[in-house]
C-alpha cells in the first residue's frame, strides 16, 4: 500500500479544502454532499452521537448558523492506498478563547468522489 500518493492526497485536500468552506459557510446542501450516503456514515459532535447519514442531515439542517467562522491548525492528512483518506486538524474559534477543537475524518473514494464515512469533532481546555 502506497501512503500519500501525490494524486490521491491532492483530491483528499481539496475535498477536504471544500468542506472546510461548506462548514464555515453552512452550506448544508455540499455538507451532505461530502458525507456518505450510508446508514454506516458515523459523525460524534461536541454534544452529539450521530448514526446514520439521515442523524447527521438533521442535524446539520437544525444546527445554528451563526459563529461558524475557525482557524485551523496543524492539519494532517494521510491517504493509505488510492481510496482511503485521514484527515486531521485543530481548530479555534474567537468565540471559545482557552479552548482548542479537534477533527479527524475519514475519507473514502466513491463513484461519486470523496466521502467522509465517519467524522469525530470534540473540543478541550487548551493544553498548558
Amino acid at each position: 500500500m502506497e501512503i500519500n500518493d501525490p494524486a490521491t492526497l491532492a483530491e483528499v485536500t481539496a475535498a477536504f479544502e471544500r468542506y472546510e468552506v461548506a462548514l464555515t459557510g453552512n452550506d448544508v446542501e455540499t455538507l451532505d454532499e461530502l458525507f456518505l450516503p450510508s446508514a454506516q456514515t458515523i459523525r460524534y459532535g461536541i454534544t452529539e452521537n450521530l448514526y446514520g447519514i439521515e442523524a447527521i442531515r438533521a442535524f446539520r439542517k437544525a444546527r445554528p448558523s451563526q459563529g461558524l467562522a475557525r482557524s485551523l491548525e496543524n492539519t494532517v492528512i494521510t491517504s493509505y492506498g488510492r481510496d482511503m483518506a485521514i484527515a486531521a486538524t485543530l481548530f479555534r474559534r474567537a468565540s471559545a478563547p482557552g479552548r482548542i477543537g479537534r477533527q479527524m475524518q475519514t475519507w473514502v473514494r466513491t463513484a461519486d468522489g470523496w466521502r467522509v464515512a465517519a467524522a469525530h469533532v470534540s473540543v478541550i481546555d487548551e493544553p498548558a
